[in-house]
C-alpha cells in the first residue's frame, strides 16, 4: 500500500513539474524585490533560462538639450554590460542584437561607432528595425540582447 501511495505522489509531482514553464525554473535579473513600476508592467531586466540570457530592451535616450547620440548609446551599452554581468556574462557572450530605431538612417553610424567599442568579431547576429516611437519619450533606440552563458558557467537558478 505504501508503494502505491508513493508511486501516486511521485507521478503527481512529475505531472506538476511537466506543467512548469521555462520561466518557473529561470533566474530573474535583478534578483529581489522589483520597483513598483516593474511589478505593474511585469518587467525584468533579464531572465536566464538554461544557458540563455534574454535581456529586455534597454533604451538609449538623449538628455535634455543634448543631441549627442554617441553619449546616449554609450549610456545604453554600459547599462547592457551591467545587466549582462549580473546575469553571469559579458559582451563576448552576446549572440543576437535587435535594435529598434526612431530614425534608423541618422542613428546607425553613431550606434555602430559605440557598438564597435563593446562588440568584437565574430559579430553577433544583428537586426535593426525602424519604429515610430519608444517609451520613454526621449528614447531614440531600444536595444534587445540574447546571450549565452560562458562555457564552464553553470546555468543560474
Amino acid at each position: 500500500m505504501k508503494a502505491i501511495v508513493f508511486a501516486a505522489l511521485a507521478f503527481g509531482a512529475m505531472i506538476l513539474a511537466a506543467q512548469a514553464g521555462a520561466r518557473d525554473d529561470a533566474k530573474v535579473v535583478p534578483e529581489g524585490q522589483l520597483p513598483a513600476w516593474r511589478q505593474h508592467w511585469g518587467y525584468s531586466d533579464a531572465i536566464v533560462t538554461g544557458d540563455t540570457i534574454y535581456l529586455a530592451g534597454i533604451v538609449a535616450e538623449t538628455k535634455d538639450g543634448d543631441p549627442n547620440l554617441e553619449a546616449a548609446y554609450t549610456r545604453a551599452f554600459d547599462r547592457i554590460g551591467e545587466v549582462l554581468a549580473k546575469a553571469g556574462a559579458s559582451w563576448n557572450d552576446v549572440v543576437e542584437i535587435t535594435s529598434f530605431h526612431t530614425d534608423v538612417k541618422a542613428q546607425m553610424e553613431p550606434m555602430i561607432a559605440v557598438k564597435n567599442r563593446y562588440v568584437r568579431a565574430p559579430f553577433p547576429a544583428w537586426t535593426a528595425i525602424q519604429v515610430s516611437r519608444l517609451i520613454p519619450d526621449r528614447g531614440i533606440t531600444e536595444i534587445r540582447i540574447v546571450a549565452k552563458l560562458p562555457a564552464g558557467i553553470r546555468p543560474l537558478r
